[in-house]
């Protein structure tokens, strides 16, 4: 329904609008605002959300539809119908008599732009109207989202614990925030993961809906799955019932990070490490691998463990290696010393341990690197931010390695230079 991405795509082809309420009011009312934007008035039919969905398989889809769900007893199941024969491109917008909070999340999550509880005035359908049309030609249309390389980050943790979740929903905050890189944030723990929630929003059903249904994903599905933190970070995350196992060949998997390639600049996994044994592909496309360490015995063994696995299975990337949740010297069970001297390699960023900065995004639903951005703790972030992008340079090649951070922050300032006018700071 709702495409945030490729609004314009085919947009030409279709009615401007169409609109299927279930009464003689709500026709009369947006008869004559549908004239005041040029829209034919007969574009306003009776029959609500059934009569939308029989229409529209038989059908185009127009640009922006309004429907009522007035007469509909199970009114998510009802536009998840509806979304079957809507194309991609259509901003839906519903009106309804249910006041009910998180049925109007859970529309939202299903892909419709707005919800109008009747009984609704003639200003705010105008409204409604407005902010359609922004999204189908608003700034989104000059993005030039394929100039630059798609870049796949994995982030994955040694141990339960080391915060590799919120490394991973920082980091895609940050591409979306402060690269400006439209940002797809795929949380694979699908019975405990926590990326939705970190964002303080609704994970929806979209991930277990496409594990249990593979053929089903597309540029549609994606547009319907994606639940949206802002306008350049959206995220598939699960909370699937711990009673249900979810048995899957990894197909579903690859199918998601293909077509969020076609739909987003970045795509960040937050992949558990017990994936990598079951599903190894999933980082044969990956150009960064983060990985996130403590200071401890056990991490220490498991960290020589993946990075060994990392050079075999995904030669192709470059692997960060992340200490997270990092005290006092005298504090840690081993040195960062002989940490580093174990693994065989320079730990690339440290994270220091913040309580109180962490209780702050816990309780306002933020990244961390937004809720501590002008703390200590926020400039680790920016630096593997950096690293992150200059990985990837703007031809799509690997970018030369460079030790020098003044160098990898000019990359990352090119990059945000691209930014088209109007775009999120």
């Amino acid at each position: 329904m709702n495409a945030p991405f490729h609004s314009m795509r085919g947009a030409s082809l279709r009615d401007p609008f169409t609109a299927f309420v279930c009464d003689e009011e709500t026709a009369e009312m947006l008869r004559p605002i549908a004239v005041e934007h040029g829209w034919a008035p007969e574009k306003v039919n009776k029959g609500g959300l059934r009569n939308a969905v029989q229409s529209l398989s038989v059908s185009a889809s127009p640009n922006i539809l309004f429907v009522d769900l007035s007469e509909s007893g199970d009114p998510l199941n009802d536009i998840n119908a509806l979304a079957e024969v809507c194309e991609p491109g259509t901003v839906v917008i519903a009106a309804g008599q249910v006041n009910d909070v998180r049925l109007y999340r859970d529309l939202v999550a299903s892909g419709i732009q707005d919800y109008l509880l009747k009984p609704f005035n003639p200003d705010q359908v105008r409204d409604a109207f407005a902010n359609a049309q922004m999204t189908i030609s608003g700034p989104r249309t000059n993005e030039p989202t394929m100039e630059r390389p798609h870049i796949v980050a994995a982030v994955i943790g040694v141990r339960g614990g080391v915060g590799a979740s919120t490394i991973a929903s920082s980091v895609a905050w940050l591409m979306g925030d402060k690269a400006g890189r439209s940002t797809a944030l795929l949380d694979l723990d699908v019975h405990f993961g926590t990326g939705a929630l970190s964002l303080d929003l609704e994970p929806g059903r979209g991930l277990t809906d496409a594990i249990e249904n593979p053929s089903r994903i597309d540029g549609l599905f994606i547009e319907r799955a994606m639940v949206r933190a802002n306008d350049k970070l959206s995220v598939l995350s699960a909370e699937a019932p711990i009673n249900q196992p979810m048995l899957t060949d990894g197909s579903a998997f690859f199918q998601l990070q293909e077509e969020m390639r076609n739909a987003f600049e970045t795509t960040v996994l937050d992949l558990p490490r017990q994936m990598l044994v079951q599903h190894p592909h999933l980082v044969n496309d990956a150009h960064v691998c983060v990985v996130v360490v403590e200071f401890t015995l056990a991490a220490t063994r498991d960290a020589i463990r993946i990075l060994s696995w990392l050079k075999a299975n995904a030669p192709q990337a470059r692997v960060l290696v992340v200490a997270n949740k990092v005290s006092g010297a005298n504090l840690q069970e081993i040195s960062r010393k002989d940490f580093e001297k174990s693994i065989e390699r320079k730990v690339d960023v440290v994270v220091p341990l913040d309580l109180k900065a962490a209780a702050k995004a816990a309780k306002l639903g933020q990244p961390l690197a937004k809720a501590a951005a002008g703390a200590k703790i926020g400039q680790p972030f920016g630096q593997l931010l950096t690293m992150t992008v200059s990985t990837v340079d703007d031809r799509g090649e690997a970018a030369e390695a460079s030790g020098s951070l003044i160098g990898k922050l000019g990359n990352l300032k090119a990059l945000i230079a691209k930014k088209p006018a109007g775009a999120a700071a």
